[in-house]
């Protein structure tokens, strides 16, 4: 059993995350008080209690997910789980390479947190309230999206976000060019094409302003080596030199996120499961998508800690 752990993007926050994990473990509770104290907010009480907008901001929604992957690998490293001896590679969609990076020791979870916020904030400061969109193409195969974003443009920005899946791709950009490309896509033969409910339009050039303010916070953050090789977003292959590390995590604010190409490199390159740490299924339903002969598991709730030991002593 070769294993890669991935680590959800934005979209998989709910209210309640992390709660039953915080409960059951002390050493999954230390950390939500850490991040609370990084930040100077008591984001677990957001978390666990809401309400549901604030979960939703992205200042919020993304230090609250790498928390619970956080929590999730401290409870299984509590138990004597050893990464570097189990697992062969981290991947992490969009924010989750903030979370793949601190579960291999390349950030501390307090810098993670912190990194996190100034992105979120970042992030969603970038463009106003309104001007930008992003849409789901399903039913499309990248290339062809690539095509309808760049038909789309017409003068303004229109890129492909997020390949996530075969027939998956998610556009952004200014408003009027996504609603164009959502036109363009159905004449193409998509088999959906809707605006995704999203408060800022991530990962085009629009971003432009957010990878500045992160090339910044990154330049002073103290990055180490993963314990195991990331596989970078933009890249879709394996970096684990720092400096190249700060440069990636700039060039995925404004890149796509190449999440199909980055699971079929883990499979064509040994790996066999998939492990999904922290909230929800997301990454685990692309992964059967992917990568059809993989095994998928997802940990994110007190049970699921002792069915990975297991399936890992086993």
């Amino acid at each position: 059993m070769t294993i890669a752990f991935t680590f959800p993007g934005q979209g998989s926050q709910s209210v309640g995350m992390g709660k039953a994990l915080a409960d059951a473990f002390p050493d999954a509770r230390a950390v939500f008080e850490e991040v609370d104290e990084a930040l100077g907010q008591k984001l677990s009480d957001v978390m666990w209690n809401g309400p549901d907008d604030a979960l939703m901001l992205t200042a919020n929604a993304q230090p609250a997910l790498m928390a619970v992957s956080l929590a999730t690998m401290r409870v299984l490293e509590a138990r004597g789980f050893d990464l570097a001896a189990s697992v062969s590679y981290v991947a992490g969609h969009s924010l989750g390479e903030y979370s793949a990076l601190a579960a291999a020791g390349s950030l501390d979870v307090g810098t993670a947190a912190r990194l996190l916020r100034v992105r979120g904030d970042a992030m969603q400061n970038a463009v106003p309230v309104g001007q930008g969109a992003m849409a789901a193409l399903l039913g499309l195969d990248f290339d062809v999206a690539v095509e309808v974003a760049r038909d789309a443009a017409q003068g303004e920005v229109c890129q492909a976000a997020n390949d996530n899946a075969p027939g998956q791709v998610v556009v952004s950009g200014h408003l009027a060019a996504v609603e164009r490309a959502i036109e363009i896509a159905k004449a193409k033969g998509a088999r959906r094409a809707v605006m995704l409910p999203v408060s800022a339009p991530f990962h085009c050039a629009l971003m432009a302003p957010a990878a500045d303010a992160m090339a910044e916070a990154l330049a002073g953050a103290n990055i180490s080596a993963p314990a195991v090789p990331l596989v970078a977003n933009v890249l879709a292959a394996p970096i684990t030199d720092p400096s190249e590390i700060r440069a990636r995590l700039v060039e995925q604010v404004t890149g796509t996120v190449r999440w199909r190409e980055s699971v079929t490199w883990l499979a064509q390159n040994g790996v066999d499961t998939f492990v999904e740490i922290g909230t929800g299924k997301v990454l685990t339903g692309m992964v059967k998508r992917i990568a059809r002969d993989a095994a998928g598991l997802a940990i994110n709730a007190p049970d699921d800690i002792d069915i990975l030991m297991e399936k890992i002593s086993g």
